[in-house]
C-alpha cells in the first residue's frame, strides 16, 4: 500500500478548494499573458459548472444505502485543479455524495510526485479520486472521468476528423449533466 499520508495533511477542503478558484480568477484577470488568460476562461467555466452541480446534484438513494450497507471508514483525497472541465464535473457530486469530513483535494499542479503515480496513458489527467483506509493508504484509484466519458474520449482519438475535439467535449458535458452523477458514484463505490 502507498501512504498518502503527507499530501491528506496538506489537502484543503472543497470550500477553499471553491476560494482557491476565485482568488485565481482574480490574479489572472489583472495579466496581460495570453497563455493566464486562455486559463482565465477554464477557471471562470469551471467554478460556474462547480457552483451549478453543487447546487443541482441530489445524491441517489439506493446509492446512499449502498454506501452505508459498506461501512466506509476511510477517506477520499481527490487530485484536481480549478481549471479541469472533468473535475468541475466530478469534484462537487464526490464532495456532496461522500461527505465533508471525508473529502479533501489537493493540487496536481503543486503535486507533481502524486500525480507521477496515477498517470492516465501516459499523462497526468484529472481528477484523480484515491480511496484512502483509516492510516491513510491507498487502497484503489479511480479517474479522471466515468468509463463513458472514456469511451467518447477513445472515440475522438480514433478519429478526430469526423468526431473533433468540440464534438468530444460538447457530448461529454451533456453527458454528465444527464448522467447527474450516477455513474460517477457507481463506479466509485464498484472500488470501495
Amino acid at each position: 500500500m502507498n501512504s498518502v499520508e503527507k499530501y491528506w495533511k496538506k489537502a484543503v477542503s472543497y470550500t477553499d478548494y471553491l476560494y482557491h478558484s476565485e482568488q485565481k480568477i482574480k490574479e489572472l484577470q489583472q495579466s496581460s499573458s495570453e497563455e493566464d488568460r486562455r486559463f482565465l476562461e477554464y477557471y471562470q467555466l469551471g467554478l460556474t459548472r462547480m457552483h451549478r452541480v453543487g447546487k443541482t446534484y441530489r445524491p441517489d438513494e439506493k446509492q446512499l444505502k449502498r454506501f452505508s450497507e459498506k461501512g466506509f471508514r476511510g477517506k477520499i483525497l481527490i487530485i484536481s485543479e480549478g481549471w479541469c472541465g472533468d473535475a468541475a464535473m466530478i469534484v462537487p457530486v464526490v464532495h456532496r455524495f461522500f461527505g465533508d469530513e471525508c473529502v479533501r483535494m489537493v493540487y496536481r499542479d503543486e503535486n507533481e510526485e502524486l500525480i507521477s503515480q496515477y498517470l492516465t496513458n501516459g499523462g497526468k489527467s484529472i481528477p484523480i479520486v484515491l480511496i484512502l483506509d483509516q492510516e491513510e493508504n491507498v487502497t484503489s484509484h479511480w479517474g479522471p472521468r466515468p468509463a463513458h466519458g472514456m469511451e467518447l474520449l477513445k472515440k475522438y482519438k480514433n478519429s478526430p476528423q469526423t468526431y473533433t475535439a468540440d464534438d468530444f467535449h460538447n457530448e461529454l458535458q451533456v453527458y454528465y449533466t444527464k448522467n447527474k452523477g450516477l455513474d460517477i458514484v457507481e463506479e466509485i463505490l464498484d472500488m470501495i
